[in-house]
């Protein structure tokens, strides 16, 4: 199945470091389906969704295999069948990662180690920004409990691109043809949901095998104050560094504790991101040419047919200037969430932490190699998502921290108007040491200019002068 849902992703003229911060869409057109659609036998395999629906199953096992497509049938919730992709997601942690490795549940040693280097993290952070800890809990998770914990966030993040696919399916159909193709409109709408709930069920399985934290993917995936780390994956992905375990742990901590007091005290934040997300979603436009031909020769007795169909590249989202604003903007603003984090994470760590430097380059490189966090934002709601700009944000970030102080420089975070565009990014030195305007004394000479027009004037026999009423009143009794 191809890699992005319903086959559609950018468009794979794209270079890869645009201007548009876009990358070439490569392999995620959609290929052509395995020719046993359900996975049975030898020619299900890990492209084909019905072969994790249905798992390693008995081929003679049909009647099970019918109910559960009965039941994927039948589904008449959202955009997306959630309760298949949490099922998916947690069959898929079962199974382990390419690596080998399987879950296990947390252990007390483990949970008070996550508490103490979270604890110590925020100890680190309060001498190097002016945002108070944003970490109310640290929690330890396995990669089920990940899953878990993360599903209501994802579900923000993905239903808006499929609400807007599924959409597309009953709009290919002239109206007055519509009613009669009521039941045939409604088996669609289930298999859309059904498969992406299979995609993003696979994907957010695979994520858990290598996650660290639930900041990875640089937007916030747990309630604000709840630090999270994972102990396995953090324990996996220290084995050949060479560095200390305790380090590796420590330094993952600051990373997440200073997620948590970015995403804590900055109110908007959240919804900015999230925000650009769903104006993507909006600029997407469905080839309904392609889509009517499909409908017009789908045989509802063959329902892998839309199976194929999806695969074969259904979707394809136009170029558009909505598209190209929305995903400039989050691209501009994840840059600069983690050029923060870098930057302050390094100057919490460099004085004491010996293998401070070496863990930020892999970091670095981990995150801007796209790994799981772009790759399955490509899966699941079409964008790649690469802070390319990371090392640029992070640089101007700690020259804003020299020339204006910590406290200057965290300012910015008030309000998005005042933080650096891309063209700043080009230009940090220009932006550092640019004339900005006092907004906090601004805020304070509105505050009580407004505080003036409410309050009554007196005059100097303490009459009341505070409304037109009085005025009035003692007009009328002079004539």
């Amino acid at each position: 199945m191809s890699d992005t849902p319903f086959g559609f992703g950018l468009p794979p003229e794209e270079p890869e470091n645009g201007d548009d911060g876009k990358k070439k869409g490569g392999g995620q057109g959609g290929g052509q389906g395995p020719a046993n659609p359900f996975g049975f036998g030898a020619a299900g395999g890990a492209d084909n969704p019905f072969a994790a629906m249905f798992g390693s199953m008995n081929p003679n096992d049909l009647g099970a295999a019918f109910q559960q497509l009965g039941q994927m049938l039948s589904y008449e919730g959202g955009p997306v069948n959630w309760d298949m992709a949490k099922q998916i997601a947690r069959q898929t942690v079962a199974q382990g990662t390419a690596g080998g490795s399987k879950d296990a549940s947390v252990t007390a040693g483990e949970r008070s180690a996550v508490e103490e280097a979270v604890r110590l993290a925020d100890l680190w952070l309060d001498g190097v920004t002016s945002l108070p800890s944003g970490a109310g809990t640290a929690v330890a998770w396995s990669r089920a409990e990940w899953v878990e914990a993360t599903l209501p966030v994802w579900r923000d993040l993905v239903d808006p691109v499929a609400e807007r696919v599924g959409a597309a399916m009953g709009e290919v159909l002239p109206e007055e043809m519509q009613a009669m193709a009521g039941p045939l409109l409604g088996m669609m709408r289930s298999m859309g949901g059904a498969m992406f709930g299979t995609q993003i069920g696979q994907a957010v399985g695979v994520l858990a095998g290598e996650v660290v934290g639930s900041t990875d993917i640089g937007l916030p995936l747990t309630p604000p104050g709840k630090a999270a780390l994972l102990p396995l994956n953090i324990a996996a992905l220290g084995s050949g560094l060479g560095v200390p375990q305790d380090e590796v742990r420590l330094y993952l901590a600051l990373r997440e504790a200073a997620h948590q007091r970015l995403f804590a005290h900055v109110p908007w934040l959240r919804s900015h991101l999230f925000g650009a997300v769903e104006g993507y979603a909006r600029g997407i436009k469905v080839d309904t040419a392609k889509l009517e031909d499909v409908v017009g020769q789908l045989d509802p007795t063959h329902p892998e047919q839309m199976q194929e169909a999806l695969q074969q590249g259904m979707f394809q989202p136009e170029d558009t200037p909505e598209q190209k604003a929305a995903l400039a903007r989050l691209e501009t603003a994840l840059a600069l969430v983690e050029g923060w984090v870098d930057a302050v994470v390094h100057a919490a760590a460099e004085p004491h932490l010996p293998s401070a430097g070496a863990l930020r380059e892999t970091l670095r490189r981990r995150r801007a190699s796209g790994g799981p966090a772009e790759q399955t934002f490509a899966t699941l709601i079409g964008l790649e998502l690469r802070p390319r700009r990371l090392r640029d944000a992070s640089r101007l970030w700690a020259s804003l921290a020299d020339a204006r102080g910590t406290e200057g420089r965290d300012a910015l975070w008030e309000h998005p108007d005042m933080l650096p565009t891309a063209a700043d990014l080009d230009d940090p030195d220009g932006f550092v040491h640019r004339e900005h305007l006092d907004f906090s004394e601004l805020d304070k000479m509105l505050g009580e200019a407004a505080q003036g027009r409410h309050e009554p004037r007196q005059d100097s026999k303490g009459d009341d002068k505070g409304d037109g009423k009085g005025d009035d009143a003692e007009g009328d009794e002079k004539k």
